[in-house]
């Protein structure tokens, strides 16, 4: 199978490439804006034609939630009409699509986890274009499927570890979100999870449908950041905030724990808890 993966220089892709090896039966193709502006159709078209691909994993997104308020038209030209480029090579060229979208299509206000059916709601830009993005996949005829994350984190690029890690060293004490709820992904487990996808026989009764993906549990920023530190070893005070404390531009969701049965279920693949890929990837960072 010959895979294209948008984005490889982002979290994601670069895990992608990291465990790209261990599919001996797949050839990839990695590109990033360098290579292939995915908001230029005709570039998409071309780069189709020329490698004939069988499966597209779409990892590339704007991810500057703040900056996307003033950044509007930007974050829709990648968040959404980038991503309906893709989608109509995809139809073109008969390849399978994964694209990655977003906790933030949905507006916090909730007190269960979220499942697949939830009704979208983004309170900002950056949530508004992930949907638009998400629409083009799921309306289309295409073999292609939406993976909504949230949290993202890894070893590759910038992330609320790496950046706690940073202060933590920097600082005596931190102020950190307390009634923000999600759950950490660690971008190594997303990765898995996507070739398992890529490769499952069952993909002909996936066609059109969204799926929920972070690790297990459940945890509030400062949370985070305390497992961070306590896995990491470091001393650095934690005080918690709430989110009037430490406006932003963009609203983020309240409560955004994803119920991830249905991915379970459908590609019987087991998830591991946040803890645990946490202390992979501290432990990994620390050793680098």
């Amino acid at each position: 199978m010959n895979i294209l993966v948008t984005g490889s220089n982002g979290q994601l892709g670069s895990e992608l490439k990291a465990i790209s090896t261990r599919y001996q039966g797949h050839s990839f193709v990695f590109t990033d804006v360098d290579e292939l502006d995915i908001t230029d159709s005709q570039k998409v078209f071309e780069l189709f034609k020329k490698n004939e691909f069988d499966a597209v994993i779409n990892s590339a997104a704007y991810t500057a939630v703040d900056k996307a308020e003033t950044e509007n038209d930007l974050a829709s030209q990648i968040n959404a009409l980038a991503v309906e480029n893709i989608v109509k090579a995809c139809g073109e060229y008969s390849a399978k699509l994964v694209h990655i979208s977003t906790d933030y299509v949905f507006n916090g206000e909730y007190y269960l986890p979220l499942s697949e059916s939830e009704t979208a709601a983004p309170l900002g830009v950056y949530g508004l274009t992930k949907r638009e993005g998400e629409e083009f996949v799921i309306n289309s005829s295409i073999d292609g499927i939406v993976i909504r994350t949230s949290w993202l984190y890894s070893s590759f690029g910038n992330n609320f570890v790496k950046t706690m890690l940073r202060l933590g060293a920097e600082r005596k004490s931190l102020g950190i979100i307390f009634d923000q709820i999600g759950t950490p992904t660690y971008a190594a487990d997303l990765a898995v999870v996507i070739m398992n996808v890529i490769s499952s026989e069952n993909r002909m009764d996936t066609k059109g449908k969204v799926y929920h993906f972070s690790n297990e549990g459940v945890a509030s920023w400062y949370d985070f950041a305390k497992a961070i530190f306590e896995l990491a070893e470091i001393n650095c005070d934690i005080k918690p905030i709430e989110t009037q404390d430490y406006p932003t531009p963009a609203k983020r969701p309240h409560f955004s724990v994803m119920n991830k049965a249905k991915i379970k279920n459908d590609f019987k693949i087991i998830i591991p808890y946040w803890r645990d890929s946490l202390k992979t990837c501290i432990q990994l960072l620390q050793r680098s």
